[in-house]
């Protein structure tokens, strides 16, 4: 009895086969538009912590200054050497401790020149950073102690000045120093804000004070806790000792800030999952759209086949087979669009994820909701014009022109 009553459906949508792909088409775009758009959301969630990633694990960040309205960093006063020593003795729980001073300076070997960011720090810092080195050593205690001038460069530093030569044991210029090359760093490439993090060089922080500087400010400090440790009590035994050296009182406010790093990576995937679920809410809206379509198309039909309904009610069909008749019409038009719309909208969702060069994170959850709900739409909106079909009066109906 089902397949008859499928089958009656099928030929009733090829009759009317333009007008059936009209009214699929709301069902296409819906269904594939909520997948593309959560796709693409998740997509960009997992570009989110991969970018986080690269900047460490663990990891706090620690500025003078505070930021926001009415606040100034540039009145702060800049960390000292003497605040590593101490926050390297007295942390509980942390892996590395790295002083930074930056600045960006010409960079020169033979007849290459580039303006590259120059980091003043210690061994530490690739510690903090995760980072790896591709070629060479790490900085020696005694060279950071006596301030040689010895430094790691980035890929891209080694690429642009050097080429496909080896760059360990040269020197180079950096500034108005001549300099050793002693490493070069693992390739990290783009970070979320499209600057070149492999466009660098790290020096020995005495070095970079004595010879480029000329003070002895550390403008940030990394501070990367080991695996399992609680990063916010890392960062409030941060902030009691920083207070402590700085001579801040109980009533004053810090004029120093630190970030950390699992905290801001969470609000960033939160954020990103919010925007997902809101672009997927307006995208299901299309789906309700489409619903309608099909609504409207059925009581079209249903006005056009009154005939055809009074004379099946008038040889015996009985109102629960025109019923199914007209509602499963309905659900196979919403099951086939649903079909095409999930195709279509992994297919959208991979161009994307190229063209945006973020993962294509498929979520089997989302395929199964959108298509369940476009069979559910099919149900809710068949329902009203299948039963209105079913109530036909068979001396009614036959009579109609």
């Amino acid at each position: 009895m089902f397949y008859e009553t499928l089958k009656l459906a099928v030929q009733a949508i090829r009759r009317n086969a333009l007008r059936s792909f009209l009214t699929l088409l709301g069902i296409v775009i819906g269904v594939s538009a909520v997948i593309a758009m959560v796709t693409i959301g998740t997509g960009t969630t997992e570009k989110v912590k991969e970018e986080m990633a690269k900047l460490g694990s663990n990891m706090l960040f620690v500025r003078p200054g505070q930021w926001g309205p009415g606040r100034s960093s540039a009145k702060a006063r800049p960390f000292d050497a003497r605040d590593i020593v101490e926050l390297r003795a007295q942390l509980r729980g942390v892996k590395a401790v790295a002083p930074l001073a930056q600045q960006s300076v010409s960079v020169v070997y033979g007849s290459e020149s580039r303006t590259v960011g120059t980091i003043g720090t210690d061994a530490s810092y690739i510690v903090t950073q995760d980072w790896n080195l591709a070629q060479g050593r790490n900085f020696l205690d005694t060279e950071t102690r006596s301030g040689r001038a010895a430094c790691i460069i980035g890929e891209t530093v080694h690429e642009k000045l050097f080429g496909s030569t080896d760059a360990i044991g040269k020197r180079i210029r950096v500034s108005n120093v001549s300099c050793e090359v002693i490493g070069i760093l693992a390739e990290k490439g783009e970070s979320g804000f499209g600057t070149d993090r492999d466009d660098v060089v790290l020096m020995p922080l005495r070095t970079y004070h004595r010879r480029i500087a000329g003070d002895t400010d550390i403008n940030r400090i990394n501070v990367s806790a080991h695996d399992g440790v609680d990063t916010a009590k890392v960062q409030s035994d941060i902030e009691r000792l920083l207070r402590e050296r700085r001579g801040i009182t109980a009533r004053e406010e810090d004029d120093f800030r630190v970030a950390d790093m699992k905290q801001i990576a969470d609000t960033q995937t939160a954020t990103t999952g919010v925007l997902t679920m809101l672009l997927g809410a307006v995208a299901g809206v299309s789906l309700l759209v489409g619903g309608i379509g099909i609504m409207n198309i059925m009581l079209v039909s249903v006005t056009e086949r009154t005939r055809e309904i009074g004379i099946r009610l008038a040889v015996g069909a009985q109102e629960s087979q025109v019923l199914m008749q007209f509602l499963v019409e309905a659900v196979v038009l919403s099951l086939f669009g649903g079909t095409v719309g999930v195709v279509l909208g992994l297919a959208l969702a991979a161009v994307a994820s190229i063209g945006m060069s973020i993962p294509l994170v498929l979520d089997p959850r989302i395929v199964v909701i959108a298509f369940a709900f476009s069979a559910l739409i099919g149900i809710v909106f068949g329902y009203f014009p299948a039963r209105r079909a079913a109530q036909l009066n068979p001396i009614d109906a036959l009579r109609h022109e």
